[in-house]
């Protein structure tokens, strides 16, 4: 049986077919969960969070218009628009949690990837040091595994600027673990 689209699941739903819904739900919660968790660190307010995420998409689907960017990115803009307000909420800066980050992050550049394999402890000590357009580039893209084209619609930046925010995040990396590096040596 073939898997149907986002965009034919979106227009059920906003034809009230809850069942279709459910299915953008399955698809896509594993993501919005761990684009929340690693932007708030907390798992149990990050289940809430993600949660949160779809509860705001179903009342709001009728209202949803394809422009073009993938149905992902939407869930993503409301996604990070709920962390901000947690944020506001609770006064705090961001914390990230890196367990659950992939790996392999199987994207675009190969230099990038390898320069992305750092242990956790490395990443955690060293993404609160990068902007917060660049920390966001790198969790949607290698933590939540979102395209250049899915990460810049929900940034709501160009392709270009994405890549160009990626690879100023890399480079910032680079620069900020050579610095730790050459610090921990004896």
């Amino acid at each position: 049986m073939q898997e149907r689209g986002d965009e034919e699941l979106v227009s059920e739903a906003q034809r009230g077919a809850s069942p279709a819904f459910t299915t953008l739900v399955e698809r896509y919660f594993d993501r919005v969960y761990r684009y929340t968790a690693m932007r708030i660190g907390n798992t149990a307010d990050a289940e809430d969070l993600a949660q949160e995420v779809f509860l705001k998409a179903w009342k709001a689907i009728g209202k949803y218009r394809w422009t073009g960017a993938p149905f992902s990115a939407w869930l993503f803009r409301i996604a990070h628009n709920l962390v901000v307000d947690q944020y506001r909420r609770q006064g705090q800066g961001a914390t990230v949690s890196l367990e659950d980050m992939p790996q392999d992050p199987s994207r675009d550049d190969v230099e990038e990837q390898a320069e992305l394999a750092l242990s956790v402890d490395e990443l955690r000590k060293a993404l609160p040091k990068l902007t917060e357009a660049q920390r966001q580039v790198i969790l949607l893209r290698f933590g939540s595994g979102l395209s250049l084209e899915e990460t810049a619609a929900a940034m709501k930046k160009k392709v270009n600027a994405v890549k160009a925010l990626q690879h100023a995040a890399v480079l910032s990396l680079r620069r900020i673990l050579v610095k730790v590096s050459v610090a921990e040596k004896p």
